[in-house]
């Protein structure tokens, strides 16, 4: 079988050529984001694609808990993903719709994972510094992890900047074993 990459990308190209072309690209990334939430859900995973769950009525659950009940096109879209057994991909076609709609919109997402809360300040300062040096406009996420020891983990996408303490101990162990 296809890998979920492959199944996914003519969904997520269509559902963003509508949304683009309807002008509603915000409402429908959150929607997939939603909805692919709903259907990662460790309780609700096990009922897609359930032979004795009615498609209909999982698709149903998943808009009114998603939030997208009322959008005619999003319904038609996961009835067709329901129909054509695709709803397992759903957060594929989610993270791909939204790389598209990033590319379109020119702007990056950001997460930087630190051993301590960021101030204020210091994401201010971060967004400003990551904006010029990706030539995007970044939206920044931020987590903790106090494993790190100190400093902090920016990804954005294939950019990946490790300046925690914990990277840097594991270097120079790596360093010296191979020494």
């Amino acid at each position: 079988m296809a890998d979920a990459a492959t199944l996914a990308r003519p969904y997520a190209r269509a559902a963003f050529e509508h949304a683009n072309a309807a002008q509603q690209l915000a409402a429908w990334g959150d929607l997939l984001a939603k909805a692919s939430a709903v259907i990662g859900d460790a309780q609700v995973a096990p009922l897609v694609g359930n032979p004795h769950v009615k498609r209909t009525d999982f698709v149903e659950f998943v808009l009114d808990v998603a939030g997208g009940a009322s959008d005619e096109r999003a319904r038609n879209f996961l009835h067709l993903l329901a129909d054509n057994g695709r709803l397992a991909v759903l957060p594929e076609i989610a993270a791909q719709f939204a790389e598209l709609r990033a590319a379109v919109e020119n702007t990056v997402d950001v997460t930087v994972t630190s051993a301590l809360p960021l101030t204020t300040e210091q994401s201010d300062k971060l967004t400003q510094a990551l904006t010029r040096r990706l030539r995007r406009t970044v939206r920044l996420h931020t987590a903790v992890d106090p494993s790190l020891v100190g400093g902090a983990i920016v990804r954005a996408g294939d950019f990946v900047v490790d300046g925690s303490l914990r990277g840097r101990i594991e270097r120079l162990g790596n360093t010296m074993a191979g020494a």
